[in-house]
């Protein structure tokens, strides 16, 4: 069973929901470690003083704040324990929304929720739940973990309660300044190729079709390096910009037709494997206890 990382409660109006938090994601990047270039030693970061070029201890080091340029405001510890929030072992719920009207941008990371407890925190958990799913609505709160306080949102996922932390409203740079075209006449030609193009790449979402192909190709090259096999560096050709945008539309829209068909002749021949396998194994079976007796 997964480690809880925070245990506490749900506050549902007068109702308290015991409940234990566990990480719902893991991070899989490839790690590396920094080493002096042609040499087998090891790049080790320390904290050194720039004026003296000393290292210092962790112990000795407090924290500044830069109030204005080159002007720096420094807070101890002490000052900061001042000020943390209170180490509350709730998730108060303050609001109901509609999930839609989240826009995805303020997910930060996602937890699990469980019940803690017997029959009695598992039957409001499940009611908690239900209701959610009922109304269409997930929860607005908040709740502190490791001193911080977090702004969360809570939401049915099949029969688990998830917990996304969530940034706050500032937190969220404005895009006023970027860039970018406002309203563009589009022709008629050109809305519907692109139109069709999406209608072909439209499919269920099935998130284990996407897998980390870069992850997979940076281990296969380590892999090969540590067998002492020599690894040959292409230069890959950046690509080149769109001058007909119908054409290049037209073209993507016939590709991706291509591909569809090709996928599901694919997953139709798995299929019709996995049914022919299911089919023989009874058989199998049979013919197996037959010989036994």
């Amino acid at each position: 069973m997964p480690r809880a990382i925070w245990s506490g409660s749900i506050s549902f109006g007068l109702v308290n929901v015991p409940v234990k938090l566990f990480s719902a994601t893991e991070q899989k990047d490839v790690a590396f470690h920094q080493f002096a270039d042609g040499t087998d030693d090891r790049i080790r970061n320390k904290r050194v003083n720039e004026r003296t070029g000393k290292e210092v201890e962790f112990s000795d080091i407090v924290k500044g704040y830069e109030v204005s340029k080159g002007k720096f405001v420094i807070v101890t510890p002490e000052e900061l324990e001042s000020v943390e929030p209170g180490q509350t072992k709730t998730i108060d719920i303050e609001d109901f929304v509609a999930l839609e009207d989240v826009d995805p941008i303020y997910f930060e990371k996602t937890y699990y929720i469980a019940p803690d407890g017997g029959e009695g925190p598992k039957r409001a958990y499940a009611l908690l739940r239900e209701a959610m799913k009922k109304s269409d609505r997930i929860a607005i709160g908040r709740f502190v973990m490791r001193t911080k306080q977090y702004l969360v949102a809570l939401r049915p996922v099949d029969d688990v309660l998830a917990l996304s932390t969530l940034y706050f409203a500032d937190e969220i740079r404005d895009r006023k300044d970027l860039d970018v075209p406002g309203k563009v006449k589009i022709a008629d030609r050109e809305m519907d190729i692109a139109m069709k193009l999406i209608d072909s790449l439209t499919s269920p979402w099935e998130p284990e079709r996407y897998e980390d192909t870069y992850r997979q190709e940076v281990l296969k090259l380590v892999k090969a390096k540590a067998k002492g096999k020599e690894i040959v560096v292409e230069k890959g050709e950046a690509p080149a910009p769109v001058t007909d945008l119908l054409a290049a539309l037209e073209a993507s829209v016939a590709e991706a037709r291509q591909k569809r068909t090709g996928g599901t002749d694919a997953r139709r021949k798995a299929a019709a494997k996995r049914s022919t396998a299911r089919k023989k194994a009874p058989a199998k079976k049979a013919a197996g206890k037959r010989k036994a007796s």
